[in-house]
């Protein structure tokens, strides 16, 4: 289980901190309704979304959410959607993270550990 803070970033004073069970399986950060009610979150747009089954959805597009990991942050809109957080493959690339293999969790890539580094060619 990893811990995050989001902070909503149109009024900048909504924090919480939540649990991510799981940090990738999705490209987008996924949050549950409770959590995008605890920071007040207004809905944005609608977006479409397929899901592991196949079958498609429309959801809640909210943000912008200011996602804190450690040292690094990374601002994105979030799905609202499930009963649990998806961190997603862009806000994890945002912030240069990545899955340690040997231990299996969240951690700084090692090969930037005091700014995240981003490859931009």
């Amino acid at each position: 289980m990893t811990a995050l803070s989001a902070i909503n970033e149109v009024w900048n004073s909504y924090q919480t901190t939540i649990e991510c069970l799981k940090v990738v399986f999705s490209m987008m950060l996924c949050i549950p309704e409770h959590v995008a009610f605890q920071l007040e979150l207004e809905e944005n747009r609608k977006r479409e979304v397929t899901t592991a089954d196949g079958s498609r959805h429309k959801v809640s597009y909210v943000g912008p959410i200011e996602v804190i990991f450690e040292n690094r942050n990374c601002f994105v809109g979030s799905l609202v959607m499930g009963d649990e957080v998806l961190l997603g493959a862009v806000p994890m690339e945002d912030m240069d993270l990545i899955i340690s293999p040997s231990h299996g969790k969240l951690v700084v890539n090692p090969e930037s550990p005091n700014f995240p580094h981003a490859l931009v060619k």
